[in-house]
């Protein structure tokens, strides 16, 4: 019925959502064709691949910025200025 409020909405949004403006975010509508859902099956395993790979590098340069502080510490506590 539209101008009716849900219950959810009025107990968690203090302005109260009308029911019938949710119904679009509700509605899933049909499945793309198969060529479709390949290539945006294909383009989520390319950005993990690059996720992975940018994760790795960055992994890598946190491991060497921890060893550089590390030996920066030990060397001014043993008595070198090295900065």
């Amino acid at each position: 019925m539209p101008g009716t409020l849900s219950p959810l909405a009025t107990k968690y949004f203090p302005v109260g959502i009308p029911l019938y403006n949710m119904l679009p975010l509700l509605q899933l509508g049909s499945l793309p064709s198969l060529p479709a859902l390949l290539v945006g099956l294909l383009a989520i395993a390319v950005v993990l691949l690059v996720g992975r790979l940018v994760m790795k590098v960055a992994w890598r340069l946190v491991i060497i910025a921890i060893i550089a502080v590390a030996v920066l510490w030990i060397l001014g506590m043993l008595g070198f200025q090295v900065i």
